[in-house]
């Protein structure tokens, strides 16, 4: 597997995860909630991890080997990031940070699971993109591939969610201002990425 692809991969996935959107929100309410950080952040990541196995085991290779779907769906993620980008962008978010939520360990994994489970954003990253860095010609299978980079993604996302989730408080509960600087910056990175794979499709 050539490093170009993973360094590639890993750039585009780095700039999905640094886009605010459900999971950040979630992993910024379990912060200000304190001790709610680990349990959310592993339930977001079973989640990903979910959108993996279902990718790997045969609807990202099925998608790989066809170029059109590929491109199809490629677009059609390109379009929605851009509308939810703009979306974003009229309407920024703001953060009471004196809002608590109640619950349990249980109960905080699982709402993170149904949170970037159902996230289109995670399944777009996987469907769209994992197919779009492997080799079929290379020393690795598809699927390995696949899962390599699933796997570094899954590592970076972990590392980021939780700095996010322990750092919320620090920053968010003394400045909720801040979340509308959050909100706009996740709107324009949305724009950029969209701009950039649909550049890459027309190209």
């Amino acid at each position: 597997m050539e490093m170009s692809f993973v360094v590639g991969f890993w750039v585009v996935s780095f700039l999905l995860i640094m886009t605010p959107g459900a999971d950040w929100a979630y992993a910024i309410s379990a912060g200000i909630n304190g001790r709610r950080v680990l349990p959310a952040v592993l339930g977001l990541m079973s989640g990903h991890l979910l959108a993996t196995v279902i990718v790997v085991a045969g609807v990202g290779v099925l998608i790989a080997g066809h170029p059109l779907a590929l491109s199809l769906l490629t677009m059609l993620g390109a379009v929605y990031l851009l509308w939810l980008g703009i979306a974003i962008l009229r309407h920024p978010a703001t953060v009471n940070a004196a809002q608590q939520q109640a619950g349990g360990w249980n109960q905080w994994a699982l709402k993170g699971l149904c949170i970037s489970g159902l996230n289109p954003k995670v399944f777009l990253l996987f469907l769209a993109l994992l197919p779009q860095f492997t080799d079929p010609r290379g020393n690795w299978s598809v699927t390995v591939q696949m899962s390599a980079l699933a796997l570094l993604h899954l590592i970076t996302c972990t590392a980021i969610y939780l700095l996010i989730g322990y750092g919320s408080r620090a920053l968010l509960a003394t400045r909720p201002q801040a979340a509308r600087w959050v909100s706009m910056s996740s709107g324009a990175i949305m724009v950029l990425i969209s701009g950039i794979l649909i550049y890459g499709q027309l190209r």
